[in-house]
């Protein structure tokens, strides 16, 4: 394993289309980093140019104390692992992820022995016979970790590996990806656009927009603390809803005007950074799960006044779709609360909970 270090580093394609924009990172040996955001935002053009496979337009790339900018990638100490497996069809399994061992002249005993040990790990040791045609798309993709696995490089690099596969195997690829970091200790590069991976898998998360670096921190630190209204609303299941309005100091403090329906009393963590926005616009920010999870005491809790829209089961919990006069919100809720469509409902609002963002920059400030 290998500590990654990304200093300034840009990529400017023909056009002065600028992907990756003063890109620093240090990821530390044995750490499994998430890099996520939606298609175009840089992050599969940043971990070609980790690989090699991508020239870097200015900055440096430092892969385990040694600078790689015009090394060539077989010579990096890293091992990529593709959306579309890469396998070749008319080898077995076994002569798949022998291949990169052979072209670097190992001893067969060598390559016999990593090839076994890879595949018990990854459990396809009934498979190593069979060609890639008489396999499932979950064992090809196992297949294309396990060439990863036998070359034991300092860096794994996973370009959006899971998102051919079907959303049961996601969820067992996920699991195993993880059991495969903690067992092996290597260092791990992670793409992909499904903030659902990046938070289950990765022990720090990356969010990017426009070749932008956006925010970098523990996954639940993300979610409780975004940094702005971009992040807030990119990370998250159902996404958070936002209300636009203004503040206003009343008898009872600070409260929240968004606009027919929404009255709401700040709450005493925000009553401080938001004081200076009084008179003026501000985003309010609620996540789906810190509304409706017990209907408002008329008077007394925080309330939304709105109609009931759309019911989505999902199983265990609910998704509604809460209308107002001015907006339409999401709440995520337990499957037995019942809600009919047209309902009339005063939902309450855990405002401790709340985020406030500028309007014009998007950057929380509350």
């Amino acid at each position: 394993m290998a500590q990654v270090t990304l200093s300034n580093v840009d990529k400017i394609y023909s056009g002065a289309v600028k992907a990756v924009d003063d890109f620093s990172l240090e990821i530390k040996e044995g750490e499994f980093v998430a890099l996520v955001g939606p298609s175009g935002c840089g992050k599969s053009t940043l971990l070609r140019m980790v690989a090699g496979l991508e020239d870097i337009s200015r900055g440096t790339i430092v892969i385990g104390g040694r600078v790689v900018n015009d090394i060539p990638p077989k010579d990096r100490d890293i091992a990529m692992v593709f959306q579309n497996y890469a396998l070749y069809p008319h080898m077995t399994v076994r002569e798949n992820m022998a291949f990169g061992l052979k072209l670097r002249k190992f001893p067969k005993d060598e390559i016999a022995r990593r090839v076994e040990d890879a595949a018990r790990i990854l459990g396809i040791g009934e498979l190593l016979d069979r060609r890639p045609k008489a396999l499932s798309g979950g064992q090809r993709q196992r297949v294309a970790v396990g060439r990863a696995i036998v070359r034991k490089p300092a860096v794994f690099l996973f370009d959006e590996p899971l998102s051919n596969l079907d959303a049961k195997m996601r969820v067992q690829m996920r699991v195993e990806i993880s059991r495969l970091h903690a067992q092996l200790g290597a260092t791990m590069i992670y793409v992909t656009h499904d903030q659902v991976e990046a938070m289950t898998m990765g022990q720090r998360i990356v969010v990017m927009k426009d070749g932008l670096i956006q925010q970098v921190d523990a996954p639940l630190t993300v979610y409780d603390q975004p940094v702005n209204r971009f992040v807030a609303g990119f990370i998250g299941t159902p996404p958070m809803n936002f209300v636009e309005g203004h503040i206003r100091r009343e008898e009872r403090g600070l409260v929240f005007d968004g606009g027919p329906g929404i009255l709401l009393p700040v709450g005493r963590k925000a009553e401080g950074a938001v004081s200076a926005y009084c008179g003026k616009p501000i985003t309010l920010g609620l996540r789906p799960e810190d509304i409706g999870s017990a209907v408002a005491e008329q008077g007394k809790d925080a309330q939304i006044l709105a109609t009931v829209d759309v019911v989505e089961p999902m199983g265990a919990e609910s998704f509604i779709y809460l209308r107002t006069p001015v907006t339409t919100l999401i709440c995520r809720v337990d499957a037995h609360r019942q809600f009919r469509v047209g309902q009339e409902t005063l939902p309450a609002v855990y405002m401790e909970k709340a985020h406030y963002f500028d309007p014009v920059s998007g950057t929380r400030v509350g």
